[in-house]
């Protein structure tokens, strides 16, 4: 692992996506190598000549000025990075940001694979309507070590389980699905009493790491081969309108409310968890806004 320290000019920056106002990232690449990174297109804005997972910039900033500049805002910690990789207990530069915006009146939500998360408990539960939320897309731990190098499931749902205990509200998001592996029902049996939200996401297969992760399912699920060439191939999404009418018979059935809006903060704490669909992206957006 190649690891830098380097300065920047500020670690917020202004946002488009849908859930925020800001993004945070207190370093550039991630110790975790999930072989279906989005994030791996960081590495053109690096110039690392080292492959995704195997470097991590430690960005170091001045103490942010007029924090309550942010008071009311969506900051989201960890859109292109986990804000808890291992580096972040010694680096500490997570929490060195949450400590410099606390009582500020921002709104936070941070998004992780890890459960050193639990070491800030305390200090996130201070921001109003804090949110956190596991990445969860299989409860086979042998399938997970072949994707990434994170916290294994086990420790990822104690966490989220901590954070619901405290108060925190907590999300559960099943993503990347892998057509054929990803069990959502068994996920979201397994979690719907500790979180107040569920994302699901289906696999998008881009650039450098499509053949990475065709080439594992052809070695390791070679029966799943025709399914991955329908889908990443020939642009069937068959699939995803199968399971997105599963998902909603299962929620219907389980007392769930499916694609709908994600402000669970208008929910109360021990309401059902809310699931929301991205299977097609474009196009749930347009409906979740209209909502």
């Amino acid at each position: 692992m190649q690891i830098n320290e380097t300065k920047v000019k500020s670690v917020i920056t202004k946002s488009d996506l849908p859930v925020c106002d800001y993004s945070v990232n207190p370093y550039t690449g991630c110790e975790h190598a999930c072989k279906y990174c989005y994030a791996s297109f960081m590495k053109r804005f690096t110039g690392h000549p080292e492959e995704w997972g195997e470097f991590l910039d430690i960005k170091e900033w001045d103490d942010i000025k007029r924090p309550d500049r942010y008071k009311g805002k969506e900051l989201f910690i960890g859109s292109v990075t986990d804000p808890y990789q291992p580096a972040e207990e010694k680096y500490k530069r997570t929490q060195a940001l949450l400590k410099q915006l606390q009582n500020s009146g921002a709104k936070i939500s941070i998004a992780t694979k890890s459960d050193l998360i639990l070491r800030d408990l305390d200090l996130i539960k201070t921001f109003p309507d804090a949110r956190v939320s596991w990445s969860i897309n299989t409860l086979d731990e042998s399938f997970k070590n072949d994707m990434d190098a994170a916290a294994s499931i086990e420790r990822r749902i104690a966490a989220m389980r901590a954070f619901h205990d405290a108060g925190v509200r907590t999300t559960c998001f099943i993503s990347p699905i892998f057509p054929g592996i990803t069990d959502c029902k068994a996920i979201i049996e397994r979690c719907k009493n500790i979180c107040n939200l569920v994302w699901l996401e289906n696999l998008n297969l881009r650039g450098n790491y499509k053949p990475t992760v065709l080439g594992y399912i052809a070695e390791k699920y070679p029966t799943l081969i025709p399914l991955y060439d329908a889908i990443y191939r020939k642009g069937d999404k068959t699939y995803w309108a199968e399971l997105d009418r599963e998902m909603r018979e299962y929620c219907l059935n389980a007392g769930l409310e499916y694609l709908r809006a994600d402000d669970t903060l208008k929910r109360p704490f021990d309401a059902p968890p809310v699931v929301v669909n991205y299977f097609f992206h474009e196009q749930v957006k347009k409906s979740v806004k209209r909502e």
